[in-house]
């Protein structure tokens, strides 16, 4: 059996050479917080990263193309058996030029674009109207960046900044699809009772062209609310790794490593979080969520 040559580890993906211009992307079901990796891992949390990203690369295959070349384990490169079961939270892709930030969209006022907009009343670095709460909604969807960190916390930079990184008519085509993506996707989570409040998008060229890349539109890159619970001025039911955030803010750990132990309760809830915000959004159940099969 042939090993794998590992290309890149990082908080959840593992990535190895697939051959070629190819890679094997594995999301595993690991989970971090404050930027550190937990030690319990969060059961079918790699399929949900996985599955999700699937449904949104079909969806929006119009509007962009995209690094997926395969989830089925039978394209997968001699030697994937050794790193486990991967059916379900592996694909093979095309390597990328990827632009060095990371673009997000952002459709109401949260997270650090909270943190900026109480601040100094901007939203990285753009103006916004005076008198918004936590959570409120944006007039319009607003497309934005930041940098990104090898280590700790990518930092929010203005649009200028990103066009100093990547060009002006890289970033412009980059918000063009990111914008209808995201208005798309939007459009059919509300359908299903769920606000998509921002989410982070990576792109790189193929070919010439600027392609969607890594995860889509997960819980891990999106804040998911839970449309009748969302509330101005409070912060919403969020489906992604919110109970281990609030266990561990209710702890005196330092979140420095290593950090304590996630009782049951809280990695259940977890998971459960992830599969609702996969099953609600797609209509599917992960259950079937079988490549190859």
């Amino acid at each position: 059996m042939t090993a794998l040559e590992p290309v890149h580890s990082g908080k959840v993906r593992d990535t190895y050479a697939a051959g070629g211009d190819r890679l094997l992307m594995v999301a595993s079901d690991r989970i971090s917080a404050f930027d550190v990796v937990m030690v319990e891992p969060v059961p079918d949390k790699g399929r949900v990263l996985t599955a999700l990203t699937a449904f949104w690369l079909e969806g929006a295959a119009a509007i962009a193309p995209n690094h997926a070349v395969s989830f089925d384990p039978a394209d997968f490169p001699p030697g994937w058996e050794s790193l486990g079961d991967l059916r379900g939270r592996a694909m093979v892709v095309r390597r990328a030029q990827m632009l060095p930030i990371e673009c997000i969209v952002r459709a109401y006022v949260a997270g650090s674009a909270w943190k900026e907009y109480r601040a100094s009343g901007t939203m990285h670095g753009q103006a916004l109207p005076p008198g918004l709460a936590e959570a409120d909604r944006l007039p319009e969807p607003v497309f934005t960046a930041s940098t990104k960190a090898t280590e700790g916390h990518d930092e929010n930079i203005t649009l200028a900044a990103a066009a100093e990184l990547v060009g002006a008519e890289a970033l412009e085509r980059a918000r063009e699809i990111c914008i209808e993506v995201f208005t798309r996707a939007s459009e059919l989570a509300a359908e299903a009772g769920i606000l998509l409040a921002d989410t982070k998008f990576e792109l790189g060229y193929i070919d010439g062209e600027l392609a969607l890349c890594d995860e889509v539109l997960t819980p891990d890159s999106s804040r998911f609310w839970e449309a009748e619970a969302w509330s101005p001025g409070t912060t919403p039911v969020s489906y992604d790794k919110q109970p281990v955030r609030d266990w561990l803010e209710g702890t005196d750990w330092d979140k420095q490593p290593p950090p304590p132990f996630l009782p049951y309760e809280v990695v259940r809830a977890t998971r459960d979080r992830y599969v609702t915000a996969y099953e609600r959004i797609t209509g599917r159940r992960l259950e079937d969520w079988q490549p190859g099969r």
